[in-house]
């Protein structure tokens, strides 16, 4: 079954499913590791920038399509406040998870932030009722499994034993924090349209990541050209190609399938790596890519073919 991008999300006509989109929006979001991997600044200033310029491109967008008010007036305060949330709970992602790595290994860091399709899939069935089968849940688990072979094989010389307590708690946040956002991001988007909620989205995420800046003590400015056109490329590939396609895809995808295909990320950027920076993954991290690419599999393509054979 084809869908078409509705009126109310665009201005125009595209034929594509979901899942394609939601494949596309992995792609591109695959592209952050490399392009945080190149910039030299502060990760925290990388992420605001990243929002910063996200938001600037988006917000044209959103005011072309809402000249006449009406998906504003579709916006309700309750929308707007629990809009802004999900930019909050983001920055905390994005702070969290960075700081993590500065405490523990990566193996567990990343390990441990993968968790975040579990806390999606118990906050699907307890906040929006949305039904996990026993298909779904065999998918998370061959995915996350996946995902965890892939850091292990990245450990090196970290250890997973070396890992402190913190490290490993401030990862956790991370995973809560995005299955927060992805699941804030289902409920609205059900209502809302995709320029205004990304909009309030990212204007919120960047205010709060303009004050994790400020209280780490990083420079706002200063940054070198070099700089601004990574933190410029963050925000097209990984910002706007791939977090708002997310967004667009959470009205017609469940969350939990949205959250198993975000575990295709250190997929994507592991491939990005080696042919970019000629970083040769082990044979651990290639069967864990694989592995958690089945799993991504048999959630999403899997599920598309039950609901096809199944529409009730």
């Amino acid at each position: 079954m084809t869908d078409v991008y509705p009126r109310s999300d665009f201005d125009f006509d595209v034929q594509v499913t979901p899942v394609a989109a939601l494949a596309f929006a992995i792609v591109a979001a695959s592209a952050s590791a490399i392009l945080v991997r190149w910039s030299r600044a502060p990760s925290s200033v990388a992420a605001l920038y990243r929002v910063v310029f996200t938001t600037l491109l988006i917000a044209p967008l959103a005011l072309v399509r809402t000249r006449d008010r009406a998906d504003f007036d579709r916006f309700s305060s309750r929308d707007v406040v629990f809009a802004a949330i999900a930019g909050v709970a983001l920055a905390v992602h994005f702070a969290a998870w960075f700081e993590s790595l500065n405490h523990t290994s990566v193996a567990a860091s990343v390990t441990l932030v993968q968790t975040q399709p579990i806390f999606v899939a118990i906050g699907a069935v307890a906040v929006l009722g949305e039904r996990v089968d026993r298909v779904t849940v065999l998918g998370i688990l061959i995915a996350v499994a996946g995902a965890a072979a892939m850091s292990f094989g990245d450990a090196g010389q970290a250890p997973i034993s070396d890992a402190t307590l913190y490290g490993n708690s401030l990862a956790v946040v991370g995973a809560i924090t995005v299955a927060g956002y992805v699941l804030a991001g289902r409920s609205i988007r059900q209502r809302v349209s995709l320029f205004p909620y990304v909009t309030v989205v990212y204007a919120a995420c960047a205010l709060t990541l303009v004050a994790i800046v400020a209280v780490q003590g990083h420079a706002f400015l200063g940054y070198p050209g070099r700089e601004w056109l990574l933190f410029l490329a963050m925000a097209i590939g990984p910002g706007v190609f791939g977090h708002t396609i997310v967004n667009w895809v959470l009205k017609h995808l469940e969350s939990v399938v949205v959250s198993v295909a975000w575990l295709g990320e250190p997929v994507g950027a592991t491939v990005l790596a080696f042919v970019l920076l000629s970083e040769v993954p082990d044979a651990i991290t290639v069967v864990g890519g694989l592995v958690a690419l089945a799993g991504i599999y048999v959630t999403t393509v899997k599920r598309e073919r039950r609901q096809s054979d199944d529409p009730e």
